[in-house]
């Protein structure tokens, strides 16, 4: 194929069928997760340093904290928190623990790192950044941490709305310390 002088020029028919149909991304890379009330947000890939599923004897619990902590984990030899996201932003669910393994997502900001535990993940999508739009009808407890909401359409089911959290508000949140 190398020694072929068309391999070079693009022409595209050397190129496998499953290949040809791949298309460049447009916009910004967000994981998609969930809450316990099943309701669904994204974070945006820049300030995700992990995603992982946590067993949970792995997450030590620390007497005294914020109710909104779980505990602490080991993460390649540094401690980090892992905080209850749902019950952080108020959600009515409870966050089920009692369970082999919790997905938590390690978002960072400048070397400040917070592990968030929810009921569970989703998909990785590309999201065009120029369609986010102002928030609407988001409850006043998460409105510092809704960075804008995409509106989702789908010929095949109803139009869905996905809220985009802001990961450097959460983690600069003064909650932790109540």
């Amino acid at each position: 194929m190398i020694g072929n002088p068309e391999f070079f020029t693009g022409n595209e028919r050397n190129l496998a069928p499953e290949l040809q149909e791949l298309k460049t991304p447009e916009g910004e890379l967000y994981l998609r997760f969930y809450l316990p009330s099943s309701d669904e947000f994204a974070l945006p890939a820049t300030g995700i340093m992990e995603v992982m599923q946590q067993p949970t004897e792995r997450i030590t619990p620390i007497p005294n904290s914020s109710p909104l902590l779980l505990g602490t984990i080991n993460l390649r030899g540094q401690v980090i928190w892992v905080a209850d996201l749902g019950q952080f932003l108020g959600d009515p669910a409870v966050l089920n623990t009692d369970r082999a393994e919790i997905p938590v997502i390690a978002i960072e900001d400048q070397e400040m790192i917070l592990g968030l535990a929810i009921e569970r993940l989703g998909e990785m999508d590309w999201l065009d950044a120029e369609q986010l739009q102002m928030p609407t009808n988001v409850p006043d407890r998460i409105v510092p941490f809704v960075k804008g909401e995409w509106v989702l359409k789908d010929d095949s089911s109803p139009t869905q709305i996905l809220r985009v959290l802001n990961h450097v508000a959460i983690l600069r949140s003064a909650r932790w310390a109540a």
